[in-house]
């Protein structure tokens, strides 16, 4: 249900695979997605993460049937949790992660595009958390949501389950381009090529920081960066890139 691929460059590709059921997120593929996640964590090949879907849509949230399925409190808390872990690995993962969307995203589908680093939207994708029309706030999507766009606009999606486009979530800061359905993978590449291009240590670090800090108290947050920042500028390949910026040449990265 969830295949994956690791390029040449060191681009894994971890793509939903139940169109029929629009990657509905089933426990199954919940465990298999997070079990990617970790296993392209430890690899140290892997420089980013492309999440994918094929079908129609990128992801219409949880599978609703199974959450009917059981009337145990348990069993549901067991699924959220299980969601609210892969949400977390995606953030806590050490290389970027992007979201490649090129269809419909809905609830728990919108959340995991709100939980990557960077996302890429075809021009035809939609977006909603939509669980309000069913009764149902979107109480875990709203964490991921909240945390990607202003709050005020977070809000107005969860108390309408109101659908935008791809435009709009670019505008609102969900989505970071919008491109031709013919040209989605070219926008991808667009990221994954330049991120593959630069320091494999200045970008794990990097992302561990900018998660840290962007959750504590200004001075908290600026103590930190200060002491990376710190800690970075001996490394080789800070050196090595400071040296061939001043020397006007392309850097050699000691991890390429």
């Amino acid at each position: 249900m969830v295949l994956q691929s690791v390029g040449a460059r060191g681009v894994c590709t971890l793509t939903l695979n139940r169109p029929r059921q629009y990657n509905a997120l089933s426990d199954a593929v919940l465990d298999e997605l997070d079990a990617a996640l970790l296993a392209s964590g430890e690899n140290p090949e892997v420089r980013c993460v492309v999440i994918a879907a094929n079908g129609p849509a990128f992801c219409a949230g949880h599978d609703l049937r199974e959450l009917r399925a059981s009337e145990d409190r348990r069993v549901h808390e067991a699924t959220f949790a299980r969601c609210s872990g892969l949400m977390q690995r995606i953030v806590a993962h050490p290389v970027p992660v992007i979201a490649r969307v090129q269809g419909l995203a809905t609830a728990a589908g919108c959340q995991l595009v709100a939980s990557c680093d960077l996302a890429v939207a075809a021009e035809r994708a939609q977006f909603a958390v939509s669980g309000i029309r069913a009764g149902l706030f979107c109480s875990t999507p709203a964490v991921a949501l909240s945390r990607a766009i202003a709050p005020k606009r977070a809000f107005e999606m969860l108390v309408t389950g109101d659908f935008i486009d791809a435009v709009t979530a670019r505008d609102w800061g969900l989505v970071n381009a919008v491109v031709t359905d013919a040209a989605l993978d070219e926008g991808v590449a667009r990221y994954t090529d330049s991120i593959c291009a630069k320091s494999r240590h200045a970008i794990r670090r990097g992302k561990a920081l900018f998660h840290r800090q962007i959750e504590r108290p200004l001075a908290e947050a600026y103590a930190d960066a200060s002491e990376a920042i710190t800690c970075d500028l001996s490394s080789h390949d800070a050196r090595e890139g400071i040296d061939a910026f001043l020397e006007k040449r392309a850097p050699h990265w000691r991890d390429r």
